[in-house]
C-alpha cells in the first residue's frame, strides 16, 4: 500500500511539472509577441517624428469587437471555474459560447477594415495628397458653361457643393475615360452638350468621335492617361485627399507634431503656405500611419485565429471527452493566452486611439 502511494505521488508529482511546463511555454509565447508588439508600436512613434502624419477616427465596428473579447474573456473566466467544480454541462455551455464571441470579434474586425476602406484609407502603399490626375493640374471640366471647383474632396459648382444628381451625371461623362489604350485615342460619345474639357486651359474639340485640341493635335499617350487617371478620382469622388471626408474634422494632417491647415488647394503651416521642398516631400508622401494601422492589427487578428483554433479544439474535447484533468489544463492554458490577447488588443485600441 505505502509502494503505491510513492507510485501515485511521484505520478501527481510528474503531472504537475508537465503542468508547468506547458503553462511556462504560454507565458514564454505571451512574452515574444510582446516584444513584437513593443517593436512594431515604437516604430509607429518614430515613423512619425519626421513626416506627414494622418489621423483620423478608428472605425465603430473595433470598438464592438472590442466588447466581444472582453466578454469572451469573461466566459472563459468562469469555464475554468466551472471546470475545477466538475460542473460539465457548465464548462460545455461557456467555453462554446467564449468561442463564439471570439469569432464575432473577427467579424467586426473584418467590418472595421471594410469601413476604413469605404473612408478611402487602404492598407497599400497609399499617399496622402493626390497627385496623379489631379484636378487643375493638366484638365479642369466645364459643367452647363462652369468651371467645376474642387475644395477638399468637395466638387463645386458656383462655390457650392454638387448635388448628388449633378455628381452622377459627372461621373457617367468621365466613366469613358477610365479606361486607356496606349496604341488607341478615346472613343467619346458624350460630349459638348453639358461637358465640356479643357486642357491646359484650352477646350477639347470632338472631331469624329476623338478629343483633339485646337490646333487639330491628337491627345498623347501620356495626356490620355492623365485624363484616366482623373476619371478614376472621379468615379472614387477624390478631390486633394485620398482619405474621403473633410480635413480639419474627418481627418487631419500632421507635420512633426502640427496640425496642417489647408486653404486654396494647398497645405498651411503656422499660417503660411508650405515650401517649395516641404510641398515636394508631402506630395511623396505615403500614408503611413494606415499602413501601420492595418500591420499591427492584423497581427493582432493572426494570433486570434490561431488560438481560436485552439479553442474549437477545446470546445470539441469538452463535449466528447468529458471533464479530465489534461482538459482542465488545456482550458487554462488557452484561457491565460486569450485574456492576454484581449488585454494586448486593449492596450492596441487606446495607443491607436491615441496616435489617431
Amino acid at each position: 500500500m505505502s509502494e503505491q502511494l510513492k507510485q501515485d505521488s511521484a505520478a501527481a508529482d510528474d503531472r504537475a511539472k508537465k503542468d508547468k511546463a506547458r503553462l511556462n511555454i504560454v507565458y514564454v509565447s505571451m512574452l515574444s509577441v510582446c516584444m513584437l508588439f513593443g517593436g512594431l508600436t515604437s516604430g509607429y512613434i518614430v515613423s512619425m517624428g519626421d513626416s506627414f502624419w494622418l489621423k483620423f477616427q478608428l472605425p465603430t465596428p473595433f470598438w464592438m469587437s472590442t466588447a466581444m473579447i472582453i466578454l469572451s474573456s469573461a466566459c472563459l473566466i468562469a469555464a475554468v471555474r466551472f471546470s475545477k467544480q466538475a460542473k460539465s454541462k457548465l464548462v460545455k455551455l461557456t467555453l462554446l459560447v467564449s468561442f463564439i464571441l471570439g469569432v464575432l470579434f473577427v467579424y467586426f474586425q473584418f467590418k472595421g477594415y471594410g469601413e476604413l476602406v469605404d473612408n478611402g484609407v487602404h492598407a497599400g502603399r497609399n499617399y496622402i495628397l493626390v497627385t496623379e490626375g489631379k484636378y487643375g493640374d493638366y484638365y479642369e471640366v466645364k459643367y452647363k458653361g462652369d468651371f467645376i471647383e474642387i475644395n477638399g474632396n468637395d466638387y463645386l459648382l458656383k462655390g457650392k457643393k454638387m448635388n448628388d444628381v449633378q455628381l452622377k451625371e459627372y461621373q457617367s461623362f468621365m466613366s469613358q475615360f477610365e479606361k486607356v489604350s496606349e496604341s488607341e485615342t478615346f472613343k467619346v460619345k458624350k460630349y459638348g452638350n453639358d461637358f465640356e474639357i479643357y486642357f491646359e486651359n484650352s477646350p477639347l474639340l470632338l472631331v469624329n468621335g476623338e478629343l483633339k485640341t485646337e490646333e487639330d493635335n491628337d491627345i498623347q499617350y501620356l495626356d490620355r492617361l492623365r485624363l484616366s487617371q482623373l476619371a478614376i478620382n472621379v468615379r472614387d469622388l477624390r478631390g486633394d485627399f485620398y482619405i474621403k471626408g473633410e480635413v480639419g474634422k474627418d481627418f487631419h494632417i500632421y507635420y512633426k507634431g502640427k496640425e496642417l491647415g489647408y486653404e486654396d488647394r494647398e497645405l498651411i503651416l503656422d499660417g503660411k503656405k508650405l515650401t517649395n521642398h516641404l510641398q515636394i516631400k508631402s506630395m511623396e508622401s505615403a500614408d503611413t500611419a494606415s499602413s501601420y494601422l492595418y500591420i499591427i492589427t492584423f497581427m493582432h487578428l493572426l494570433h486570434i485565429f490561431g488560438t481560436l483554433f485552439y479553442l474549437m479544439r477545446v470546445v470539441i474535447r469538452s463535449f466528447t471527452g468529458g471533464i479530465t484533468e489534461e482538459n482542465v489544463l488545456r482550458i487554462r492554458m488557452g484561457a491565460a493566452f486569450w485574456h492576454f490577447l484581449g488585454f494586448l488588443w486593449v492596450f492596441l485600441l487606446l495607443f491607436l486611439l491615441f496616435i489617431h
